[in-house]
């Protein structure tokens, strides 16, 4: 088969077309024809080797892929050749073919096209499981989502205001990225590149109250600074670290005021509790199916071309999902 190797840790240029051999099944495996992958910040975070966990060279990229169930396993149940499925890959997804554990692979509605089944497992079911599960989100709370235009934050602005939110707040990076937080129902958004302290934005437009719950994949002084617009009994949900640094954080702000750091990784949950991800998985392809969320795609380039579509991620000009069409 041919898929998109790491042929060393670095830049674009290491991701190399290559002939590889087509994924083994054991006894618990799906074995799928990949229809369409998407581009997640973590194929560059283990692209330069910063990702944790992370294979060393060659390897194959990509945690999610959309396509066609070919064979199964001898124990797999509930899944059979033919069905369309969206799966999270033992081995890497930039590939025309991969290798799931039956766990962490779910059947699709036939209403839902390749692009668009390819772009949600990872943003769909983080999104959901961010505000649902972590956070616990309430209807008529308030919202701060950072990183507002890209795939999750995208996703999540829909899934709070579907689960009743009564202010939604966005941050983005460029001003231009604005507008796309607000068409998907954004009550503001804010440049955070512009303004020193967003978080005296986030307490004027609440009236001083803060906000209920924090969606925090950047890190650093962002964390820091969000914690300041944090109402009591709010949660910061703390998933990635974007920047690059670390945030800190006083145990004396938190006790008092009855809020609560918390932290998510959709990876540690597929390797260590696969199970929590059905109901998230259910409940964001009915909300697609059914129109309630619609998933945001900036950009499609065939998998060959895999390293434009991550110079194009790290331009920091992308906004939504990036997709790779493979079948």
């Amino acid at each position: 088969m041919k898929a998109v190797v790491v042929t060393a840790l670095g830049g674009p240029e290491v991701l190399q077309w290559e002939e590889r051999p087509r994924p083994d099944v054991g006894p618990r495996d799906v074995l799928i024809r990949v229809m369409a992958t998407s581009v997640n910040f973590a194929d560059i975070k283990a692209r330069e080797g910063r990702y944790h966990g992370a294979s060393l060279p060659p390897f194959i990229p990509g945690l999610d892929a959309a396509g066609t169930v070919e064979q199964v396993g001898s124990q797999v149940t509930g899944l059979a050749p033919g069905m369309r499925v969206i799966a999270f890959p033992s081995g890497g997804s930039y590939a025309e073919w991969v290798v799931a554990p039956d766990a962490l692979v779910f059947p699709i509605p036939d209403s839902v096209d390749w692009d668009v089944a390819a772009a949600l497992p990872i943003v769909g079911l983080t999104a959901y499981k961010l505000l649902h599960d972590i956070a616990r989100m309430e209807s008529g709370e308030r919202v701060l989502i950072h990183a507002a235009a890209g795939g999750i934050g995208t996703t999540a602005i829909q899934f709070a205001r579907l689960m009743g939110a009564a202010q939604i707040i966005g941050t983005v990076s460029r001003e231009e990225k604005k507008a796309i937080a607000r068409s998907l129902g954004a009550d503001a958004v804010i440049n955070y590149a512009e303004e020193q302290d967003f978080s005296a934005v986030v307490n004027e437009l609440t009236e001083g109250r803060g906000v209920d719950v924090v969606l925090d994949s950047i890190g650093g002084t962002v964390s820091e600074q969000s914690l300041t617009c944090l109402a009591p009994f709010g949660r910061l949900v703390h998933f990635g670290s974007a920047s690059g640094q670390p945030g800190q954080f006083r145990v004396g702000d938190l006790h008092a005021s009855c809020r609560a750091v918390l932290g998510f990784s959709l990876g540690t949950a597929r390797a260590q509790r696969p199970y929590l991800l059905k109901p998230a998985a259910d409940a964001v392809l009915d909300a697609v199916a059914t129109g309630g969320v619609s998933m945001q795609i900036g950009a499609r380039y065939p998998l060959r071309e895999a390293a434009a579509a991550h110079r194009w991620m790290e331009s920091r000009a992308s906004t939504g999902k990036i997709i790779l069409q493979v079948g």
